[in-house]
């Protein structure tokens, strides 16, 4: 069976359309929110999403995300319960690239074969585990990609030729480039060395890329759509949904993957 993240690029790659795709901390801002807000962000126009496993010690998260993360541990998020939003996603959305990401320790603690099986069974094409380099990862990728699971890495401005050849080895269905050197974060304007960045990783896979940490606002995924495949908002979402009218985080969201994808 062919992986939702695939079939998406594949098709996205057909329309010349690069995939827009919300970060949503899992059990935020209530234990109930995940699967309405997804649906908002789908109509809206995302064509994939990413759940965030609250970790009480996100070291590459922005204070934002962290404020979301304490949320959604003091709601009662944990590894079962995000797996529990992922299978009431995946009953609403059944084509919907449904991406997990989170860190280290809560995966070990869960039990990587038992995640990878759990994950699999409710629906979840890919995992990006923020502090696991490739160099420590490679057994584990083999877990997951046995329950059909993407694992995906990160690269940074600043990775080496070698660190970039490991991570095209190892990591499948996208890679995430992060847009600077640094924490989440929304900001104002893109690295001038984005694109040079970019063109350094595509020479070394045919993996597509996707975008994130910075992206804001419509101007950005226009820029970022000139040179990947993908753009990630992250922190912009979860400020947006924090500061709905009246706790509506649903049209919050909707309104403002709206104005990403349909340029403002």
């Amino acid at each position: 069976m062919e992986n939702h993240l695939d079939l998406m690029f594949q098709e996205l790659e057909k329309d010349k359309k690069t995939a827009m795709i919300p970060f949503l901390p899992a059990g935020w801002p209530e234990l109930d929110s995940t699967t309405k807000i997804v649906d908002a962000a789908v109509r809206g126009g995302a064509n994939a999403v990413e759940l965030g496993w609250a970790f009480s010690d996100p070291l590459g998260d922005g204070p934002v995300n962290q404020v979301a993360y304490n949320r959604a541990i003091r709601n009662g998020s944990s590894g079962s319960s995000i797996l529990q939003n992922v299978s009431e996603i995946r009953n609403k959305h059944s084509r919907l690239p449904i991406i997990v990401m989170g860190y280290a320790n809560p995966l070990l603690s869960y039990g990587v074969e038992k995640w990878a099986s759990d994950a699999k069974a409710a629906g979840v094409d890919g995992l990006i585990c923020v502090d696991l380099p490739p160099q420590e990862a490679i057994e584990i990728s083999g877990v997951l990609k046995q329950s059909n699971i993407h694992p995906i890495f990160l690269l940074a401005p600043t990775s080496t030729d070698e660190r970039i050849e490991l991570i095209a080895s190892y990591g499948t269905g996208m890679i995430y480039c992060v847009s600077v050197v640094g924490i989440t974060g929304a900001r104002r304007a893109l690295s001038s060395e984005l694109p040079e960045f970019i063109k350094r990783v595509k020479e070394k896979t045919n993996v597509p890329l996707a975008v994130g940490f910075g992206i804001s606002d419509a101007d950005h995924v226009v820029s970022v759509g000139n040179i990947a495949e993908a753009a990630v908002v992250g922190s912009a979402f979860v400020e947006a949904i924090s500061n709905a009218q009246d706790n509506d985080y649903e049209a919050a969201a909707e309104k403002f993957i709206t104005a990403l994808v349909n340029g403002g």
